[in-house]
């Protein structure tokens, strides 16, 4: 066995068995060669299956001095998943990162946006260009039903269930799931899809994207990025934000109005709602109104 054999064939794994998207099965393997560049580099030659915890445990002293303490737990668990995938099939008896801990990285809590901040982003997009309509129904798109950036630009036309109310949204491991979607964000986009995109010259095999760029084809992830970024520059937002941060801001400003963190859940695509339950750490002045109105012993 070799490292480029494995790491083939546990890319295979990640994405048949396992279902996981290319960005993610990307990153895992990002973990994997970094550990073998150290190798190359330490003149170190040991084999997937022989490599020891001591030469593991060489090689995060070596990136601890390069990455933060959240990069070295990423890097830690993505080569753990490695080796107990090598275990699964039975080239391993153990694993030797298993008594090798992650630094303690506290919990990050997403940042997110006011209202009225959002309303200002929405508002500075120039509406006198063609891409204006379309960046006006993606913001709203990101917003209102907190898709992820890699969500919107794959939303199919055919995905779009206006009379229902709801929009059928492909998430990470090409799992599906309904969200609902208002009134303001459905308006938008048939006013793109009317007086913008039924012009464009749509390239071969992207006729039923939603969102186009000029050339005809799917948008890209930075591109969303990059309109954003000018977008905060031009109201003078002098906070860092990304299409995520339209996410975290949906899903905070659901539970401040009232939603249960369940169905705030279902809606963002959350597997497990450990993964929700940052948001009740965003306001805690909002969680002591809720104890003081609702609790018995108030």
């Amino acid at each position: 066995m070799n490292w480029n054999i494995d790491i083939k064939n546990y890319q295979s794994y990640l994405r048949i068995e396992r279902g996981l998207s290319k960005n993610t099965i990307d990153n895992y393997t990002f973990d994997i060669e970094r550990l073998c560049l150290f190798l190359d580099a330490n003149q170190i030659v040991v084999s997937p299956i022989k490599i020891t915890e001591e030469t593991i445990q060489q090689f995060i002293y070596d990136v601890s001095s390069q990455v933060n303490a959240r990069s070295q737990a990423r890097i830690i668990s993505g080569l753990k998943s490695f080796f107990s995938y090598l275990i699964f099939e039975d080239y391993r008896t153990d694993n030797p990162l298993e008594l090798i801990e992650s630094p303690k990285t506290g919990r990050k809590l997403p940042g997110t946006l006011a209202i009225q901040e959002i309303d200002a982003l929405i508002a500075a997009i120039d509406l006198s260009t063609q891409e204006g309509e379309r960046n006006r129904a993606m913001l709203e798109l990101l917003y209102g039903c907190g898709l992820r950036v890699s969500e919107l630009v794959a939303l199919k036309i055919s995905d779009l269930f206006f009379e229902e109310g709801f929009i059928k949204v492909t998430g990470k491991g090409n799992k599906q799931r309904f969200v609902p979607i208002g009134e303001l964000a459905q308006k938008y986009i048939h006013i793109y899809r009317t007086s913008i995109r039924s012009h464009i010259t749509i390239k071969k095999g992207f006729e039923d994207t939603l969102f186009l760029n000029r050339r005809g084809g799917q948008l890209s992830r930075a591109m969303i990025f990059t309109i954003i970024k000018n977008l905060a520059a031009e109201i003078g937002l002098q906070k860092k934000i990304s299409p995520h941060t339209f996410r975290h801001s949906f899903a905070t400003h659901l539970l401040e109005n009232g939603a249960d963190l369940r169905s705030i859940q279902l809606m963002l695509g959350h597997e497990s709602i450990t993964t929700t339950e940052v948001y009740l750490h965003l306001d805690r002045k909002y969680l002591a109104e809720v104890m003081n109105a609702c609790h018995p012993r108030k």
